[in-house]
């Protein structure tokens, strides 16, 4: 069980190089892949139960423990992304059904690998999933509700199938989830060190069947909608930082703000694509998924080392700050 447990631990920690890896095979040979499609719904819905698994009444302190904080990123996570969205789709004259799959992946809650990246950026752990969390919880009724007043001038939108399409695959088994974990106690334990494994494993599973099913369609619009992926994602990352900076939260929280605002569960956004929309609609949450996890890498390697520059900041102004005789004689 530990040996599994540490090759859960790695797989999780190499998470972007597997979603490269199988994105291209999924491109390259999709009738490999093609068969996972039916299996898509209860992929999300075994990564959402693993979700709630981790999750324990505890986590939700930080709401009222820093109920500013959990309530700005929440609002920062719903109209953010979302704005961004509808302003691409407009800046490059999208297709309808390209334009609501990039709405679709704006008006998604947080993404559970948010987490990851905040730690390996040495942000506030407590705050990215608490609001990943709250997101996650709010998604049946505001994600529908964001993309019927975003995108309905492009496709009909139906709130109802939406909202019962992430009840059924979002909060129900997170509510299992969150039911087995305070059945079972410490007996989850052991178990939830093999969740990163399951999480990969789905998310590859609904990244993989997505890319096999759309392959024509990504040689056809691929680059003009990674572009936009790409925008969306980084512009995210900005805004959030930026946000945080103006609201005067500290370095920990800011950092945690950029990357809970920029990264999205674009494998939902997909799901709900593909399910009420067309197959292209799920391109643009397929390779978000792809994308996100890469550059969440190489943003919380930076937002790492701003720490460092902020502590040697300070060194070198406390020591500008001595009095003259003391660095006198010091000389």
């Amino acid at each position: 069980m530990n040996a599994l447990i540490r090759f859960s631990t790695f797989i999780g920690n190499t998470f972007a190089v597997w979603v490269i890896i199988f994105a291209v095979l999924a491109f390259a040979v999709p009738d490999g892949f093609t068969w996972i499609a039916p299996y898509i719904n209860l992929l999300l819905g075994i990564i959402m139960f693993g979700m709630g698994l981790t999750l324990k009444l505890g986590d939700f302190k930080q709401v009222l423990i820093a109920p500013k904080e959990v309530i700005t990123l929440a609002v920062a996570q719903y109209t953010i992304m979302p704005l961004i969205a509808v302003g691409l789709v407009y800046l490059f004259q999208l297709p309808p059904e390209i334009a609501i799959g990039v709405i679709l992946v704006g008006c998604s809650p947080g993404g559970t690998s948010s987490n990851v990246m905040t730690f390996l950026a040495k942000g506030n752990m407590a705050l990215s999933v608490t609001a990943t969390s709250v997101t996650t919880l709010l998604a049946p009724i505001v994600t529908p509700a964001l993309t019927l007043l975003l995108a309905s001038a492009w496709l009909p939108v139906s709130f109802s199938a939406m909202f019962l399409s992430i009840i059924q695959i979002v909060l129900v088994p997170i509510a299992l989830g969150i039911i087995v974990q305070y059945l079972l106690g410490t007996k989850v334990d052991k178990a939830v060190g093999i969740l990163p494994l399951i999480s990969v494993i789905g998310i590859i599973g609904v990244l993989t069947a997505v890319v096999a099913n759309n392959v024509e369609n990504i040689i056809a619009s691929g680059l003009l909608i990674f572009g936009v992926v790409i925008l969306h994602n980084l512009l995210g990352y900005l805004v959030g930082f930026l946000l945080g900076k103006v609201l005067r939260f500290d370095l920990r929280d800011t950092k945690t703000m950029s990357i809970e605002v920029g990264m999205q569960n674009s494998g939902l956004a997909a799901t709900l694509a593909a399910t009420h929309f067309s197959p292209i609609a799920a391109v643009p949450g397929a390779l978000f998924s792809v994308w996100h996890n890469i550059s969440g890498s190489l943003v919380a390697n930076w937002l790492s080392k701003l720490d460092n520059r902020k502590n040697k900041l300070q060194e070198d102004k406390a020591a500008n700050e001595q009095p003259a005789e003391v660095k006198h004689s010091e000389v």
